[in-house]
């Protein structure tokens, strides 16, 4: 029987397998051998044990198709990354630290800034303009008023999707509304992870469809990128690709080179001021961390 790791603690791992429910499972001693840790989003082969206690193992771990490291998670078909339009006031470089770490990755973003309900014309339109370049699809919405949670959850439709963002931003009040027409067996999911000895917080997929899955990802909101070298930096921001070509040296790095073709794109408003800064940001701190 084949299912999806929703969460692994304390060596037990809760497999999510669709039209049957949630199956608390141990991993085979192989695995161990092997060097290999089961992890939340891995898809897996179980055998089952107790029917009526829904209790197994888990016999093999299918190809992953990525994974992350911090936090430990795989199989992610995409990030939806959350900040609020105001109050909080999005932090960009936190932001924009965030979309490099999925660029290196080939994780694909979804933007949605909540909180529109409270924000005004000018912020939002401010967000627009300076990602509007990037091409991430971008989403405004209120988890008050439920503004666009049909066009989220379309977005996030069969898929499992890593859920990022700083606290108070409105994260978990749109899980809540993804949950909040699902029929499935979300309470017995409940149940059975919280039974008292698995209290921890950790990475949970939380089930809002037939194979609709969305990661609670616990310190997601302090990313670093630190372990790159600041020549692929550039390759990371997706409005530069544009540009790559038109500039006077061959392998420009964009920063101090004249003649620069992104350089000029920034002057002509074509990309956004402030995304071309937080690039120089994490240049300049990549190439201190170098030279030490």
């Amino acid at each position: 029987m084949q299912g999806k790791i929703i969460k692994g603690i304390a060596g037990f791992y809760y497999v999510h397998v669709v039209e049957s429910g949630v199956y608390e499972c141990k991993a085979k001693g192989v695995f161990r051998k092997d060097g290999i840790k089961p992890l939340v989003g891995d898809d897996v082969e179980i055998e089952i044990l107790d029917e009526k206690d829904m209790e197994g193992n888990i016999m093999s771990i299918l190809p992953r198709k990525n994974e992350l490291t911090r936090p430990a998670v795989a199989n992610i078909d995409q990030a939806l990354v959350v900040f609020a339009v105001t109050k909080p006031k999005p932090h960009f470089n936190l932001l924009d630290r965030f979309l490099v770490m999925m660029e290196r990755k080939e994780i694909p973003v979804v933007l949605c800034f909540n909180k529109t309900d409270i924000a005004s014309d000018p912020q939002i339109r401010e967000l627009r303009e300076i990602y509007a370049s990037c091409g991430y699809p971008l989403l405004f919405t209120s988890a008050k008023e439920e503004e666009n949670i049909e066009a989220l959850r379309a977005f996030l439709n069969e898929k499992t999707t890593a859920i990022a963002g700083p606290s108070g931003v409105g994260k978990s009040s749109l899980i809540n509304l993804l949950q909040s027409d699902v029929k499935m067996e979300t309470g017995s999911i409940s149940r059975k992870i919280e039974r008292g000895r698995h209290t921890t917080r950790h990475s949970e997929l939380i089930v809002f469809g037939e194979d609709s899955y969305v990661m609670d990802t616990p310190g997601f909101s302090s990313l670093y990128v630190n372990d790159m070298d600041r020549e692929s930096l550039k390759y990371c921001f997706p409005e530069f690709a544009a540009f790559e070509g038109g500039c006077r040296f061959h392998g420009c790095d964009h920063v101090h080179e004249p003649d620069c073709a992104v350089k000029l794109a920034v002057e002509d408003g074509k990309i956004h001021k402030k995304r071309y800064e937080d690039y120089l940001s994490m240049y300049r701190e990549l190439q201190e961390r170098k030279r030490y």
